[in-house]
């Protein structure tokens, strides 16, 4: 066993014996299917910290030969699949982590480091194929197959590394994809490539050097939707494991939404919850908020907007094609978003084309990128939101009013009220607080119609939950009646106890005091 040529099943082993694993094991099984095809090269893009490097170790543990690791999968979901022993330790792997070239070689010598080290375990094993030593990678590894008939399986891990850590260099970057396109593409000793990163690989450019490779990004995993994150059933599971409160999780940790998947969570967060017994900002530690600031910044019309109206509970519709994945060429602000999407700041929908920020530790991000300067009238409304908070619990329906009024007048420059929509994302953002105690539905589902917001309080916070009506130059009244005559609150058919009815106008023509409401009490019994 070699450090890049197969690797052995040391590093997964260590996953495997932590405290908390999640068997993921049943990616193999997919691709098993893919060896020696035309799908054989893959492209996994994933934020950071979602298991990426820990899903490399899991196939060099698998294919790498020199070595056994039948008892490591034994249990495991990928031992009772039929291919499990056709191609357990029967691959030669070359596995390569790019931020290890990357950080702290000169730019030049990257490419040159890489083949020296990887070449020189190649010559330990297979020397008597490669008489010429000044050879490249690709060259050493077509005369091995043609005297070998023997082909191998390519694990590149941080493969975009190059892209993100040199940005400025596009003359360095165009020579790394023409170096992994001469070793990779149409080469007859690749037997399967996959590469994980943050980027997908599609476009630098009119430099399309890996158009060979199949993409599955966080716009749209295919296949791979239940290896992106842990799915729902693996977190009941553990929280179950570790007596913590599913509904408290998912708060915090949910919300990044595939086709089939409706429900995918962030793995580290949630394992460090679950170590911890402590609900708190995980992911986003791993790196500072002014990066995040810096995109949030950039100036595109109609960026800053569409962040506010995210933060007001909304969806933003965003085209993702037109980004070239990189973190440098931006053409307009939807290019921004596609980047906070493969970031892991914005969730996609990819049949509704539609970004939202997925769960509280991420709007906490948002909150502490805003906190640091050019966000001031948005950040007044969001402190002011505990109080607005507390009025409306206490049924002071003309304090609320008031407070309205001074949210709208701090947020006038960036959002304009011109429907109830846009009311709806207003009355969101003034309502930012409560989401540390419930959790807050647009367009709840009710059986008569859709009610305007629902905010649900979360488990233990013995708090009432409230059904908002919007109305835009009606009245306050016409929209606590909507609320009694469509039954709204019967949709709650899982809540008991104390109902807050809150109807609220805007009405434009009165600039001084815009905001009407009213506020109603009930009680469902159980």
């Amino acid at each position: 066993m070699g450090i890049y040529l197969n690797p052995g099943n040391k590093s997964f082993q260590e996953s495997v014996c932590s405290e908390i694993y999640v068997d993921k094991t049943g990616l193999i099984a997919s691709t098993n299917k893919l060896l020696n095809t035309r799908e054989k090269y893959v492209c996994v893009s994933r934020p950071r910290r979602f298991g990426k490097s820990m899903t490399l170790e899991m196939l060099a543990a698998y294919y790498s030969c020199g070595c056994d690791s039948a008892d490591l999968f034994r249990g495991f979901r990928i031992a009772n699949d039929e291919t499990f022993q056709k191609h357990l330790n029967q691959h030669n792997v070359i596995y390569l982590n790019m931020q290890q070239f990357v950080i702290g070689t000169e730019n030049q010598a990257v490419l040159r480091s890489l083949e020296e080290k990887v070449l020189e375990e190649l010559w330990e094993m297979y020397g008597s194929y490669i008489k010429n030593t000044d050879a490249g990678l690709a060259d050493a590894l077509m005369k091995i197959y043609a005297k070998t008939g023997k082909t191998f399986i390519i694990l590149i891990d941080e493969w975009d590394c190059v892209m993100r850590e040199r940005q400025s260099l596009e003359t360095m970057q165009k020579q790394y994809l023409d170096f992994l396109r001469k070793l990779l593409k149409d080469q007859p000793y690749i037997a399967l490539a996959y590469m994980t990163g943050i980027l997908p690989v599609k476009k630098y450019g009119q430099h399309s050097a890996l158009n060979m490779f199949w993409e599955y990004s966080m716009t749209d995993p295919f296949v791979y939707e239940e290896y992106t994150g842990f799915t729902e059933d693996e977190v009941k599971t553990l929280c179950s494991q570790y007596g913590m409160d599913f509904g408290e999780i998912s708060n915090w940790y949910d919300g990044y939404c595939f086709r089939k998947f409706k429900h995918i969570y962030n793995p580290r967060s949630v394992v460090a919850a679950m170590k911890s017994q402590v609900l708190s900002n995980y992911w986003t530690s791993t790196e500072t908020y002014e990066a995040l600031k810096l995109y949030m910044d950039m100036d595109f019309d109609g960026l800053r907007t569409d962040i506010v109206r995210m933060l007001g509970g909304e969806r933003i519709t965003v085209n993702t094609l037109s980004f070239q994945n990189d973190m440098r060429n931006f053409k307009i602000k939807d290019d921004v978003l596609t980047l906070l999407i493969h970031l892991g700041y914005l969730a996609y929908d990819a049949q509704a084309r539609e970004a939202f920020i997925p769960n509280k530790e991420i709007i906490g991000e948002f909150e502490n990128a805003m906190s640091i300067g050019g966000w001031s009238e948005v950040m007044r409304v969001l402190k002011a939101s505990d109080r607005l908070l507390e009025d409306t619990l206490k049924g002071d329906a003309e304090r609320v009013a008031e407070g309205l009024d001074k949210a709208h007048m701090e947020a006038a420059s960036i959002l304009n009220y011109n429907d109830e929509n846009a009311l709806g994302c207003a009355i969101g953002l003034a309502y930012y607080s409560a989401r540390k105690d419930y959790q807050l539905i647009r367009e709840f589902p009710t059986g008569h119609g859709f009610a305007d917001i629902v905010f649900l309080p979360l488990p233990h916070t013995n708090q009432p939950a409230l059904v908002v009506e919007l109305k835009y130059h009606k009245s306050a009244k016409t929209a606590i009646q909507q609320i009694k005559n469509r039954q709204y609150t019967q949709a709650l058919e899982n809540y008991t106890g104390e109902i807050l009815l809150v109807g609220i106008n805007y009405d434009k023509d009165k600039p001084n005091k815009p905001h009407s409401c009213v506020i109603e009490r009930m009680t469902r019994e159980e």
